[in-house]
């Protein structure tokens, strides 16, 4: 057998015995002797009775074994003009001295934390202090709108608030204390205390309750590690709903930590030392695994980066930071190399950059297009590696393994189910798809190391939502399909599939056309209500730099365009040219709610949204080319 099929299949046929051994990765205080058990509800709980402390594991074991003056991370703020190298012994200082200061404000083991900051060192200090403790973070994304935050504090219950007195977006300096002050007086809940790190772009006054972070670094000792055992939880995750009560993603300590530290090696193809680059936000789940905890845990140093893809300064920005730090990996999302292609499509800026020390270039957070996908193939020389995960699962589902045997790759595909995850294809009736036949993507029980244990406080929740529409497996909510070569193709989410007169159609088919077309940066495709044939398919379009000068023809040759290739079965016969696509500030875009729009729903407009404007942009747009409703009502901004 080959390496992959043989380390697969002991994943899958021997479960126990494949964990414990990746287990050994990890210094635990009490090594588990139970590696697989059930709850309550027959779901997965791995290392039960063995003690850690995720902390210690990634700071005070490593300086114990001379990583010392190794630098943990490298802080890069284009948009203050700051650049910081911390060492793993300096880290490991500010971290147990941050932990004994929420020691003094009444911070116990089981206590939740919520940190609200932006991509500053002392956001990822806040974290590991947490975790030392045996304290639970919830890291809620800097920027989230009063609403949201209150959401969050009101479900957490959190003690102590963690807070930086501003974060910096588009060059604009956005006060965080407002915000705070709203969702506070929004929430039921009180927290004891709030800990305000005070930038020099924006100062504040101190109210009761409130305390500097630098003066109470000051007067505090610091704090030892709190052994915890491995199912306790490390982090309340909440997903970015738009609408109803945040759903509180719960990761426990020990699985987490033993399937980064497995990943780190079989998917990042990364040793000791070695430099990874992770172009997100600690507010994400990718900034949780692949800033903060994973490339610590594995003696590597971490980029923490405070900046946008383009325009800080230039369409450069991620070739210097590889450059100047000699990045190994590099990770981020589809969304910010279809900017930097829009910026600068003959990649003009890579020319000034020496990125030879780059041996793996990783995308999720969205499907890669396949016209991205050729993008960065033919400009870069190193593997262009599509891997598909979820909040939920907390590490890759499905990728390419050049720690374990790297594989051709192939575009659109996410490549093979990483060890662990038993991944199928499900029809309506609950059987196996055959190679080529799309239907629900699920993994099999027992989830691997690392999933989520629950939903917050609300364990129907969990089951209802993930376990409940196909017994004994947990439902991805994507669609797909495998095809010949055992490759793994995921199409969107199931939502995302159109009912075309009888004809179900995926719409991430659709916009692989159009986004195969060169005047294409970015597009969605969306359904809408069509009296005869149920729903009807419609391009959003976003043309790039030079092709806007005729949107009639482009339409006209994007409408040939996906007729020649999916056929009339489609009924694609609009196209919309527009600016901008509504977005989340992770950068997906937001699909629901341009049906919503295109069905003449009146909407608000999330504040979990990149670019409000944007929707009133498309809603215009529509509005012209009478899609949906003729009266239906402008967005609410």
């Amino acid at each position: 057998m080959r390496p992959y099929q043989q380390t697969y299949h002991q994943s899958i046929d021997q479960p126990e015995a494949f964990w414990a051994e990746q287990a050994r990765r990890i210094p635990w205080l009490t090594p588990p002797t139970t590696i697989l058990s059930y709850d309550d509800q027959q779901h997965a709980r791995w290392f039960s009775d063995g003690e850690m402390n995720l902390c210690h594991a990634a700071l005070d074991y490593h300086v114990e074994q001379g990583r010392g003056e190794q630098a943990a991370i490298y802080w890069d703020s284009p948009v203050t003009q700051t650049q910081q190298t911390i060492t793993y012994r300096q880290l490991l200082v500010r971290v147990a001295t941050f932990a004994g200061a929420l020691q003094q404000l009444g911070v116990e083991k089981g206590d939740r934390v919520v940190i609200y900051m932006p991509m500053i060192p002392e956001a990822v200090v806040a974290m590991y202090a947490c975790a030392r403790l045996g304290a639970i973070h919830s890291v809620v994304f800097g920027g989230f709108a009063p609403h949201e935050l209150a959401a969050r504090i009101e479900d957490a219950a959190p003690k102590v608030v963690v807070a930086a007195s501003c974060g910096i977006e588009a060059g604009k300096v956005v006060p965080y204390k407002p915000i705070i002050e709203q969702a506070l007086a929004q929430s039921p809940h009180r927290p004891d205390a709030c800990v305000i790190k005070v930038r020099p772009e924006c100062t504040v006054e101190f109210n009761e309750r409130e305390y500097d972070w630098e003066t109470l670094v000051s007067q505090a000792s610091p704090a030892e590690c709190v052994a915890v055992k491995g199912t306790d939880p490390l982090y309340i995750l909440y997903t970015s709903g738009t609408t109803g009560k945040p759903k509180g993603i719960v990761r426990d300590t020990a699985g987490y930590a033993v399937a980064l530290a497995y990943s780190m090696e079989a998917i990042y193809a990364l040793a000791p030392g070695d430099v990874f680059f992770t172009a997100s936000d600690v507010g994400w789940v990718v900034g949780h695994s692949y800033i903060v905890y994973g490339p610590l845990l594995h003696g590597c140093s971490t980029v923490l980066y405070e900046g946008k893809p383009v325009k800080t300064p230039d369409a450069g920005s991620f070739w210097r930071i590889i450059e100047q730090y000699r990045v190994t990996s590099f990770f981020t999302a589809p969304t910010a190399f279809r900017a930097i292609k829009k910026e600068d499509p003959e990649a003009t800026c890579l020319e000034r950059y020496d990125i030879s020390s780059l041996k793996h270039l990783y995308v999720a957070g969205e499907r890669l297009d396949p016209p991205t996908y050729h993008w960065l193939d033919d400009l870069l020389d190193v593997p262009v590696i599509d891997h598909w995960w979820q909040t939920e699962t907390g590490w890759p589902i499905a990728a390419n393994l050049p720690g374990i045997e790297p594989m051709p790759t192939k575009a659109g595909s996410a490549t093979v189910p990483v060890p662990g995850f038993n991944v199928q294809v499900l029809d309506r009736n609950g059987e196996q798809a055959g190679p080529l036949e799309q239907g629900s993507v699920v993994i099999k029980q027992p989830m691997p190391p690392g999933c989520l244990t629950g939903v917050w406080g609300d364990p129907q929740r969990f089951h209802s939502a993930y376990m409940a529409a196909f017994p004994g497996y947990y439902l991805t909510g994507d669609g797909g399909y495998f095809d010949e070569q055992g490759y793994l193709f995921i199409m969107g989410r199931t939502d995302d599939v159109i009912n075309v007169a009888g004809h179900r159609l995926s719409t991430g088919e659709m916009e692989e056309v159009l986004g195969g077309h060169p005047a294409v940066a970015e597009c969605a495709v969306i359904g809408i209500h069509d009296d005869l044939k149920g729903q009807l398919p419609v391009g959003l379009v976003i043309p790039k730099d030079g092709y806007r000068e005729a949107p009639e023809t482009l339409e006209a040759e994007l409408i040939a365009r996906v007729r020649e290739t999916i056929g009339p079965i489609a009924c694609f016969k609009q196209v919309i040219v527009v600016d901008r696509l509504p977005k989340t500030r992770s950068g997906k875009i937001l699909r629901k709610l341009l049906r919503n729009l295109a069905d003449g729903q009146e909407v608000g407009i999330p504040s979990t949204i990149d670019d409000p404007t944007s929707v009133d942009d498309v809603h215009r747009a529509m509005c012209e080319h009478q899609i949906g409703s003729a009266n239906k009502a402008p967005p609410v901004i």
